[in-house]
């Protein structure tokens, strides 16, 4: 699965949108969901909670592995996706469409942050 050109990428494997009214959306990147095999549980962080960027914010429970889960932005969590907390599958078979994780109001300008191409470059090992 290609990484979606429109998106930005963390080097914790998360991804993130183009901001709409200061609210960016959150998913980890298809890689990260290959490497963690079928995730069986998601703790995200609630509705309201503060997250810094490349932080902590929640955890992924797979068949193989528990992973943290990183804020690649700072900023308010304004909401949570419920569908992949009811059905962690979704991380798996949809990590840019349905699968995603939470939204974020940001504050200030995300940095640090790689482009498609540069976050295939750095996932390949390149």
């Amino acid at each position: 699965m290609s990484n979606p050109e429109n998106l930005r990428y963390s080097k914790e494997h998360e991804w993130l949108s183009a901001a709409e009214d200061g609210v960016s959306t959150v998913g980890i990147t298809a890689h990260a969901a290959d490497a963690l095999g079928d995730v069986v549980f998601v703790q995200l962080p609630e509705v309201g909670d503060q997250v810094t960027a490349d932080d902590t914010c929640g955890e992924l429970e797979s068949t193989k592995s528990v992973s943290d889960l990183y804020s690649p932005v700072t900023g308010e969590i304004t909401e949570i996706n419920e569908d992949v907390v009811n059905d962690p599958s979704l991380v798996n078979s949809a990590p840019f469409e349905g699968g995603w994780l939470f939204r974020v109001r940001l504050e200030g300008e995300p940095a640090g942050l790689l482009t498609a191409d540069e976050y295939a470059a750095f996932a390949s090992g390149s």
